[in-house]
């Protein structure tokens, strides 16, 4: 099994502004401004606007890439709708090239801070850190080629209106759509999670950054530790990125990439990690 690492939502260059951890621990990703998208104002969020947490923390957003598609109530469905991420370019001929396929997960991570409430709006906790988190999941069921965006239409009313389909004329080569599966299997065995979701609540074990460090920097479980039983995380092959820290691992991230592949194989630590992960904080 891999376990795909995937950068979503905003950033530095798109968007500008960290995505809101919620005083209650709630959680979501604002998804990236991108004319290959729809109207932010037909976006919900526990049941309201997204525009009336998004507004608060920043301004000029019009039309927002949603995907990864993880949410059955972040917009209107068509029947049959199942979670859906889509990839294209270089990013696509990665996950090929490391044999991403049926069965694989991707952990989708990104820039987060917490956010409060004063006199009606929002704003970011003064002084609070920004940091890497991990906000859902999708381990692949199917995996469809966009080489005709109409003909995928078609077959697929549901995904009509995914913006890989809705746009796969122009959005670039090697377009490719993730579906996900029904429920999840680790190690063979089925889990009572869902094939792909959104995290329900934020803590700590879903932060990649390790606490006072710069969000790029990250602590990690020790069992990833590149060795003789473990590949590197690609793009991270270097051994001067790792370094050992107790039961955990230090990493220094590189600055560029969106899909940081680990191929863990059947390692028991993994799966355990993984399948406690995804149940305990899974939706």
């Amino acid at each position: 099994m891999k376990i795909i690492l995937s950068r979503k939502g905003f950033d530095s260059q798109y968007g500008g502004v960290a995505s809101p951890i919620l005083p209650d621990g709630g959680i979501t990703s604002f998804p990236i401004p991108s004319r290959f998208g729809r109207p932010v104002t037909q976006l919900s969020f526990r049941g309201k606007p997204l525009t009336d947490l998004l507004n608060d923390l920043v301004t000029g957003i019009e039309t927002v890439h949603l995907d990864p598609d993880l949410h059955d109530d972040s917009v209107l469905r068509e029947a049959g709708w199942r979670p859906t991420f889509g990839q294209v370019g270089s990013a696509q001929s990665h996950l090929a090239n490391e044999g991403v396929g049926v069965g694989d997960v991707f952990l989708f991570f990104g820039w987060f801070r917490q956010v409060e409430q004063q006199q009606g709006r929002w704003r970011y906790v003064r002084r609070a850190p920004n940091i890497h988190s991990l906000f859902g999941w999708l381990q692949v069921g199917d995996v469809i080629k966009v080489s005709s965006p109409a003909d995928v239409a078609k077959r697929y009313p549901w995904l009509a209106d995914h913006p890989h389909v809705q746009h796969g004329a122009v959005i670039g080569a090697n377009n490719t759509l993730y579906v996900a599966a029904d429920t999840l299997s680790v190690g063979g065995q089925p889990s009572g999670a869902p094939g792909a979701g959104m995290f329900r609540r934020w803590g700590t074990p879903l932060q990649l950054t390790e606490p006072g460090r710069s969000r790029s920097r990250w602590l990690l479980p020790a069992w990833m530790t590149p060795g003789a039983h473990m590949p590197p995380m690609s793009m991270h092959g270097s051994p001067t990125r790792w370094e050992p820290a107790g039961d955990r691992v230090r990493l220094q991230t590189v600055g560029k990439g969106q899909e940081f592949i680990l191929n863990m194989g059947q390692h028991p630590k993994g799966e355990d990690w993984l399948r406690g992960l995804i149940e305990t904080h899974g939706n």
